[in-house]
């Protein structure tokens, strides 16, 4: 699956690997196009959690999924 990524969606997936979570704010805007074919890969899931506990507000982060097993017919 990962071979089948451009440059860009690579270094994204990359990215959020190393960070673990990352907002989707700190990712550059002129790459942050990339995140809806990640999402639609299932390679990357979008979700929402508060950043402070005294405040209810919550901002979207980006965790990257384990990379989807390829199916082998091994017997």
């Amino acid at each position: 699956m990962l071979k089948s990524l451009s440059d860009v969606e690579r270094e994204i997936y990359e990215l959020i690997m190393r960070a673990g979570e990352l907002m989707t704010k700190d990712i550059p805007i002129k790459k942050a196009g990339v995140i809806p074919s990640l999402v639609r890969k299932g390679l990357v899931e979008v979700f929402k959690r508060p950043v402070s506990v005294m405040r209810g507000k919550k901002h979207k982060f980006l965790r990257a999924k384990r990379e989807p097993q390829e199916k082998t017919d091994e017997p």
